[in-house]
C-alpha cells in the first residue's frame, strides 16, 4: 500500500508538473526575432481620415530616400491628398460621376502626384487648417463629395470654369494652399524642383497582383473602387509575388503593401495571421461538440495570442475565392520594411503602419507569410527589386 501510495503522489507531482509546464507554454505568447530590417522614419497617426494609401506610400518612398543616401525626410501628406482628390474631381465630373469619389485611393494616386505635381516637406503643408492638431476629415470628405456631387447633376447645362477653384477653396480651407514656393534647409523650392533634388523616378516603381481572372504575366486594373484612376499591376503566380517580397527585402528595398486588414486575424494588438481552426464555421459542427468548446471560447482561445497558432494553407485558389466573393477587400495600406520569426520558426513581414503607436509593438505589426499570402492586394516595388526571371516574364527593363 506505502508503495502503491508513493506512485499514487509521484504521478499526482508529474501530472501538476505537466499542466504547470503546458500552462507556461499557452501563456508564453508570441516571441519575434528579427531577420533583417531596414531603416524607416517614424511612426505617424492618419487618425480620423481614409489616407493610408497616402501614409503608407510616403512612408515607403521616405525608407527609399534613406536607401539612396538622400536622408532622413518628413513629407506632407496633406499635400499628396489635396493634389489627388483635385485630380479626382476632374475625373469625376468628366464621367459623370461614373468613379468612385471618396477618400480612399491607392498607391498609385501618390506616384502620380508626384511625378505630375511635386512633393513637400510635412512642415511645409501640415494640412491642419480646421482646428484640430490631428487629421479629422469627415467634415471635410463630407464638403468635397457634396460639391461634387450637386455639380454632376449639371443645373445650367453646362459647367462653368468656375467649379474648379470653387473646389480648391474647399481644400484650401481644410488643408491650406499647396505651396508654390518654399524654404527648407535654407534653399528655395517649389513642388517640382524638391521632388527633382530627391531624385525619386515614379516610372522605377511597378503594381503587382496574384489573380486568376486575368492571365499571368499580363497587366490589368485592379478591380476595387479606390483604384479610381485604372492603375495597372503586372499579375504573377502567388508563389513568384511572395518570391518579391523576400528578394527585395534581402536585396535591401522595402515593399509598399495592400492589405484586407478586416480579417479577426489581424489583430489590433500588433500580430496577423490566419488561424488553422476558423471559428466562424465550427458553430453547432460535430467538432465544436465532440470538443466541448464553444464558440466564443474557442474563438477567445485562438486570438489570445498566448500561444502560436498554427496556420491554414494558402493556395492561388483559396485567394481568388476570397477575392471573388468579396471576402478579401481592398482595406489599407501599410509599408513592409523587414523580416522576423517567431520561437517556432514561422516568417513574419514587420510592418510599419500608420495609427500611431497603438498595439504592443507601437505602430509596428509582425505580418505572418501566410496571412500576406493569403490577403494581399497589391504591392509596389522598385523595379530593381524584382528577380531577374520575373522582371524577363513581365518584359520589365
Amino acid at each position: 500500500m506505502k508503495r502503491f501510495a508513493a506512485v499514487l503522489i509521484l504521478l499526482s507531482f508529474l501530472t501538476v508538473s505537466s499542466f504547470s509546464q503546458e500552462n507556461n507554454s499557452l501563456k508564453e505568447g508570441y516571441k519575434f526575432t528579427v531577420v533583417k530590417e531596414h531603416p524607416v522614419t517614424s511612426i505617424k497617426n492618419q487618425n480620423r481620415t481614409s489616407t493610408c494609401w497616402s501614409f503608407s506610400a510616403l512612408s515607403f518612398l521616405e525608407s527609399e530616400l534613406i536607401r539612396t543616401g538622400k536622408g532622413t525626410h518628413d513629407l506632407s501628406e496633406m499635400f499628396i491628398v489635396s493634389n489627388a482628390y483635385y485630380d479626382k474631381a476632374d475625373k469625376y465630373i468628366r464621367t459623370s460621376g461614373n468613379i468612385n469619389f471618396a477618400p480612399g485611393s491607392s498607391f498609385g494616386d501618390v506616384l502620380a502626384v508626384w511625378k505630375n505635381y511635386g512633393i513637400v516637406p510635412d512642415e511645409v503643408m501640415p494640412g491642419l487648417n480646421y482646428g484640430e492638431k490631428n487629421h479629422i476629415h469627415n467634415e471635410f470628405d463630407a464638403a468635397l463629395s457634396g460639391y461634387v456631387k450637386a455639380l454632376v447633376k449639371n443645373p445650367n447645362g453646362k459647367y462653368t470654369p468656375a467649379w474648379k477653384e470653387g473646389f480648391k477653396g474647399i481644400l484650401n480651407a481644410y488643408l491650406g494652399e499647396v505651396p508654390q514656393k518654399f524654404t527648407y534647409n535654407g534653399k528655395e523650392y517649389t513642388p517640382k524642383s524638391f521632388a527633382t533634388e530627391l531624385g525619386i523616378a515614379s516610372d522605377d516603381y511597378v503594381s503587382l497582383t496574384s489573380y486568376t481572372h486575368h492571365p499571368f504575366y499580363s497587366e490589368f486594373a485592379l478591380e476595387i473602387p479606390d483604384n479610381w484612376r485604372w492603375d495597372r499591376s503586372f499579375n504573377l503566380p502567388i508563389d513568384e509575388l511572395m518570391m518579391i517580397f523576400d528578394h527585395a527585402i534581402e536585396k535591401g528595398y522595402t515593399v509598399l503593401w495592400a492589405s484586407d486588414v478586416s480579417e479577426k486575424g489581424f489583430t489590433r494588438k500588433g500580430i496577423a495571421f490566419v488561424p488553422e481552426t476558423e471559428v466562424a464555421n465550427m458553430s453547432g459542427s460535430d467538432q465544436e461538440r465532440w470538443l466541448g468548446v464553444p464558440r466564443n471560447e474557442l474563438d477567445a482561445k485562438i486570438f489570445s495570442l498566448e500561444q502560436v497558432v498554427p496556420e491554414k494553407k494558402i493556395t492561388q485558389e483559396i485567394r481568388q475565392i476570397a477575392f471573388d466573393n468579396g471576402q478579401t477587400t481592398d482595406d489599407h495600406g501599410m509599408h513592409i520594411y523587414g523580416i522576423a520569426k517567431d520561437q517556432k520558426g514561422n516568417k513574419y513581414y514587420i510592418v510599419k503602419n500608420s495609427w500611431g503607436e497603438t498595439g504592443d509593438y507601437k505602430g509596428v505589426w509582425y505580418v505572418s507569410e501566410t496571412f500576406a499570402r493569403y490577403k494581399t492586394m497589391n504591392i509596389v516595388v522598385h523595379k530593381n527589386s524584382i528577380p531577374a526571371q520575373i522582371k524577363a516574364k513581365l518584359g520589365i527593363k
